[in-house]
């Protein structure tokens, strides 16, 4: 959608400013209960272009949607079931709730460290009463292990090809991307078939 585009353009865009750390903050808040655009947009260009810097902005990315995650978590509590259909399909509600009933809480991890919303689990977990320190324990592991494999890569294997970086910068973010959410895809996906083997199938997914 061209929308969404847009959304990507915009949120990169804060990397060449002096406010990219508050923005990856801010976005990473909003990409846990509302905002489209993964927070990974913004910290790979902004890690890529200050390397020795690339840990700070997984914290701060971290911060951020673990702080999102929880305003999530309460949005569902206090708004109910009708939230949660109002912001998602019945497919992706059938999801999150397989995923409870075969995982519990750290149903809550797999949306924090894949490419499955998130969002999805923060609201749906205060949705259907989960334990909010056992969801924010979930959250963290998911989250922290997401963003700092991200800022991990970069400050070990960024500086020694600044220049080609410098050279062909937005070849190198969209390659690091896609290579990112692949691999987090193929989490999700072994995750689901170990399901399925054991438990039957899951409803379909993304």
């Amino acid at each position: 959608m061209e929308i969404i585009r847009d959304l990507i353009e915009w949120t990169t865009g804060w990397a060449a400013t002096p406010y990219g750390g508050l923005a990856l903050l801010l976005i990473a808040f909003a990409e846990s209960s509302f905002f489209p655009v993964p927070p990974d947009t913004l910290l790979i260009p902004l890690a890529l272009m200050q390397v020795p810097k690339a840990l700070l902005f997984s914290a701060i990315a971290t911060a951020g949607s673990l702080t999102g995650g929880a305003f999530g978590y309460f949005l569902g509590l206090k708004g109910g079931r009708p939230v949660l259909q109002r912001l998602f399909s019945a497919e992706k509600i059938a999801l999150a709730q397989s995923y409870y009933a075969k995982w519990d809480v750290w149903a809550v991890f797999i949306g924090a460290f894949t490419p499955v919303p998130y969002k999805l689990f923060s609201i749906s977990a205060g949705v259907f009463g989960l334990d909010f320190r056992r969801f924010m324990l979930a959250s963290l592991v998911g989250r922290a292990g997401r963003f700092f494999a991200v800022g991990l890569v970069i400050y070990f294997f960024g500086e020694p090809v600044k220049f080609y970086l410098d050279k062909y910068f937005d070849i190198a973010v969209i390659a690091f991307t896609l290579m990112l959410v692949g691999g987090f895809a193929a989490v999700s996906l072994l995750a689901k078939l170990r399901a399925s083997r054991s438990e039957g199938p899951l409803p379909a997914g993304e």
